[in-house]
């Protein structure tokens, strides 16, 4: 099967979830480096977000609690297409410009969502690089 492209997601679980989701990812993608990043949010240290390109099958479905993410890496600001075009319309005053310049420092290490059709800004923190296999036994 040829590949596409590699793909930033994000699947959501929290500390006690954290193996099982490990293990989760592990089986249904094909995790570029065997890398996944895992970020806490800051306001709630309970609830992690980890992170992982892998390769694009096309239109396969996405594991439970997992999104496509888009990244700026000179701020590490991770987004949705959705909560950026929110974003531009909220510094816009309600119009949305794809040329609308965003300074993205003041977006440093966040992610951005919608939820119930207002902006999200979650600020997180490192919590810690996994490097795994689907052949892990033990996560």
């Amino acid at each position: 099967m040829k590949y596409k492209e590699t793909l930033l997601l994000c699947t959501f679980t929290d500390k006690k979830n954290l193996s099982t989701t490990l293990k989760s990812i592990f089986d249904y993608y094909n995790v570029n480096n065997n890398k996944i990043i895992i970020l806490y949010n800051k306001n709630n240290s309970r609830e992690l977000f980890c992170l992982y390109n892998c390769f694009d099958f096309g239109d396969s479905e996405h594991l439970d609690r997992t999104i496509s993410l888009h990244r700026k890496k000179e701020s590490n600001t991770l987004y949705t297409i959705n909560s950026l075009n929110k974003l531009i319309w909220k510094l816009n005053n309600g119009n949305i410009d794809p040329k609308f310049l965003i300074n993205w420092k003041d977006y440093y290490n966040t992610l951005l969502l919608v939820k119930d059709d207002d902006l999200v800004e979650i600020k997180t923190q490192l919590l810690l690089v996994y490097y795994g296999s689907k052949n892990d036994e033990k996560q």
